[in-house]
């Protein structure tokens, strides 16, 4: 079995190695500006070989860092970082950028092969009140040097603690055609700007919106030769269904949205659950290639 190393720089980022590539860091609590609604974020990424698959704080949009869970419309919050889309106005400077604060780590379990971290997180308002209490689970796993791939799988309990209801949209919600992204959301680096996307039926780029069991982006390296590849298994939610978020033009994104069309409203007290995988590969995916892998792996 290939081996994982970890470097825990405490009280920031834990980092994940193979060989003498360090294909993942978590970040967990790093000082950045509000307007970029401090959150932890997984960046660099890389594939086996080395390959950079993630940007952090690009020109367009300096609150894009790497893998991240976001949401842009929280009764009126921002959770995701930047401008707040207002229909009719479009992108407003509002002071309601929120930020998620890391409060512990309840586990973190490494056998060698694989990493486990059970995160306990806060989302405060701008204003310093504590609206949503998450449990967070990331896992570490299925390093395969045959397939030149490794699987990070993401989990999220979202506690509504605000004492009112919160009501989780996005910009398509409020207005903007083909803007679902809240949740899960990768942001690649420009160099895949252009990439070819592929769904479980078939679909292309026209996937945004719709609803389907995973979603690949491949695209090509700059500094290293050849192609990779992202797949996103949409998962399971506990408050309807998921739906894809997805750019190859200006900005390579994924995202598997629970609020693309629809505002969720969370009681208080309630929970909504997300679980996700994330398959990281060196290589550009079929269609054949990643069903074969499935159903081998899981998803």
């Amino acid at each position: 079995m290939t081996q994982l190393t970890i470097d825990h720089q405490h009280g920031h980022s834990i980092g994940i190695g193979v060989g003498g590539v360090e294909i993942l860091r978590y970040v967990y609590a790093a000082d950045m500006p509000q307007f970029e609604a401090p959150k932890p974020y997984l960046h660099p990424m890389r594939t086996l070989s080395g390959a950079l698959v993630s940007a952090y704080r690009p020109w367009d949009h300096r609150w894009h860092k790497g893998l991240q869970m976001t949401w842009s419309h929280v009764s009126g919050q921002n959770f995701w970082g930047g401008n707040t889309y207002v229909h009719g106005e479009g992108y407003v400077p509002l002071e309601n950028v929120g930020g998620m604060r890391h409060d512990a780590f309840g586990t973190i379990d490494h056998d060698g092969t694989e990493l486990t971290l059970n995160q306990e997180l806060t989302w405060v308002t701008q204003g310093g009140e504590d609206w949503v209490s998450e449990r967070r689970r990331l896992r570490v796993h299925s390093v395969d040097t045959t397939t030149a791939s490794y699987v990070i799988d993401v989990r999220s309990e979202l506690t509504n603690i605000r004492g009112a209801d919160l009501e989780l949209g996005s910009p398509t919600t409020h207005g903007r055609e083909n803007a679902g992204y809240t949740g899960w959301f990768w942001r690649g680096p420009r160099n895949l700007t252009g990439g070819a996307v592929l769904a479980a039926d078939g679909a292309g780029p026209e996937a945004m919106g719709t609803e389907s069991a995973w979603l690949a982006y491949s695209g090509s390296n700059d500094d290293i030769d050849g192609e990779i590849t992202i797949l996103a298994v949409a998962g399971e939610t506990s408050h309807g269904s998921l739906k894809w978020f997805v750019r190859n033009d200006p900005f390579p994104a994924v995202a598997p949205s629970p609020a693309f069309h629809r505002e969720i409203v969370l009681a208080p007290e309630e929970t909504l659950t997300l679980a996700h995988r994330f398959v990281v590969a060196d290589g550009a995916w079929s269609k054949d290639a990643i069903e074969t892998y499935l159903s081998r792996v899981g998803g």
